[in-house]
């Protein structure tokens, strides 16, 4: 399954690339603060990291982008809930991040809002540790991107936006509060 599902992601984007349907092409890079949550807890925990991505955006229309994307995510317990309390649940993820995107937005000039869905495979180490749960797991896991925000500037090369990476088999997801720079590669005219 795991295979076949990267397989099917990177001969999609890789026939992407030269169709003719793509407007443009562009470079997204993101960093952001990441964080990651357990689907159920006892303790109101997030635990915190960092989170880098870099995006292939490739515009079919003034209002659709497909993404393919790689990033990564680093988040650790600190032994706290919210409230700073002390506690033994975290959830935490250390992942390499890769798959495919699509975006919808409305073209607006210097403000223009998004969101996006898709389908990547999380590869790294995850720990889900509540007092409903206990996993930790190593290897390869799927995962569902979902993402919102703001494209900001004149050209909308700016992004301000919220991610999440839903992982339902280590019940949790990590996300992260980023931003992001827009680089134009060579566009045919």
């Amino acid at each position: 399954m795991n295979k076949t599902l990267i397989l099917l992601l990177i001969v999609l984007t890789s026939n992407l690339t030269e169709a003719q349907f793509i407007k443009e092409k562009s470079i997204n890079a993101q960093i952001g603060y990441g964080i990651s949550v357990p689907y159920n807890s006892v303790d109101e925990i997030a635990d915190n990291g960092f989170f880098a991505q870099g995006e292939l955006v490739l515009k079919a229309a003034s209002w659709v982008e497909f993404r393919p994307y790689a990033g990564f995510i680093l988040t650790s317990s600190n032994g706290k809930d919210l409230n700073d309390n002390p506690t033994d649940e975290k959830a935490e993820s250390k992942a390499f991040l890769l798959g495919g995107k699509i975006r919808v937005r409305a073209p607006i000039p210097l403000v223009a809002p998004y969101a996006e869905i898709g389908i990547g495979t999380s590869i790294g180490k995850f720990e889900t540790l509540t007092a409903f749960n206990d996993i930790d797991k190593s290897g390869i896991i799927y995962h569902i991107p979902f993402s919102f925000g703001l494209e900001l500037g004149k050209n909308n090369n700016v992004d301000l936006g919220f991610a999440y990476y839903f992982q339902p088999s280590v019940e949790q997801y990590t996300g992260a509060f980023a931003v992001g720079i827009t680089l134009p590669l060579n566009n045919k005219k």
